[in-house]
């Protein structure tokens, strides 16, 4: 059977004045242990990772490991604009339990092929044992990854895999074609799940199922019985909720607040809903809950 994960990125609440919001969060993720997804993608892009400084830092992935971990994996996002700040977060991470890691190349300045490889390798030498997932999100980062570098990646010890975020299938498949059939590979595209399998990824990071899981894992069980009609009508289930919600974490914490789960704001200079995004939003929450 092809391996299709749904691992959630999970937002994080805030206060209005900002400041963290620990019973959102804790709520949030009691609602994601629950979604008989197979991980969770922790303080990520979704997670609004920078805007957070170490200190909150390390109280989100206490909770996270306490409320998630017993119950599928915890993939804690790491990465930094520097070496010595993605190295500190692993360091914070492995002393609350973490063993697995993402990190977003190094953002902002201009990075080389050689300096990113510096950049992971030195990330991996603090991974004692665990794994880390290279993040590559070059829309937002500025630093794309090639295949060339990502066989290089590849190689570093503890490097198992990626996140590709807003990069097309056919660049997945063209980084399917340099590693081994073991490296996973996932997408950022809520919606791909499945097409993103066809080109060889293993699964997705998909922000939308920290609010409604039961499309996502309706796709995937369509997908592994066989059957085009309920493939095609959990497809267009799918697409309805990402086109609604997508890649959006206000309207992600409003959906969760129709649910009953007390997800407050974002930090970051994001829109709120408005209207008639609220309504549309309501729509699907009852549609998919």
């Amino acid at each position: 059977m092809t391996r299709r994960d749904i691992l959630t990125a999970i937002p994080t609440s805030f206060h209005a004045d900002g400041s963290l919001d620990p019973d959102g969060n804790r709520a949030i993720f009691d609602h994601v242990a629950a979604s008989g997804n197979e991980g969770a993608f922790v303080l990520g892009t979704t997670g609004e990772f920078p805007a957070v400084d170490d200190d909150e830092f390390r109280a989100v992935v206490a909770q996270a490991m306490e409320a998630v971990a017993p119950r599928m994996r915890a993939v804690i996002h790491v990465g930094a604009p520097s070496t010595f700040e993605a190295r500190r977060r692993v360091r914070i991470a492995k002393e609350l339990g973490a063993r697995e890691f993402a990190a977003v190349t190094p953002y902002y300045l201009p990075a080389s092929d050689d300096a990113m490889l510096a950049y992971f390798s030195g990330i991996a030498e603090e991974l004692d044992g665990g794994e880390l997932f290279v993040y590559i999100f070059p829309a937002r980062t500025g630093n794309p990854v090639s295949p060339e570098l990502l066989a290089r990646l590849a190689e570093i010890p503890g490097v198992i895999g990626l996140k590709a975020s807003e990069l097309s299938l056919d660049e997945i498949a063209a980084y399917r074609a340099v590693v081994s059939d073991d490296f996973l590979i996932y997408t950022g595209a809520d919606r791909d799940l499945v097409a993103a399998g066809e080109v060889g990824a293993q699964g997705v990071v998909s922000g939308v199922s920290s609010v409604l899981p039961g499309p996502f894992r309706a796709l995937a069980r369509a997908a592994d019985s066989g059957d085009a009609e309920a493939l095609a009508r959990a497809q267009a289930d799918v697409d309805d909720v990402v086109r609604v919600i997508g890649g959006d974490m206000p309207r992600m914490k409003a959906a969760l607040r129709l649910l009953g789960v007390p997800a407050q704001f974002s930090r970051m200079a994001l829109d709120e809903p408005d209207e008639r995004a609220l309504g549309e939003i309501a729509r699907v929450v009852a549609a998919y809950r």
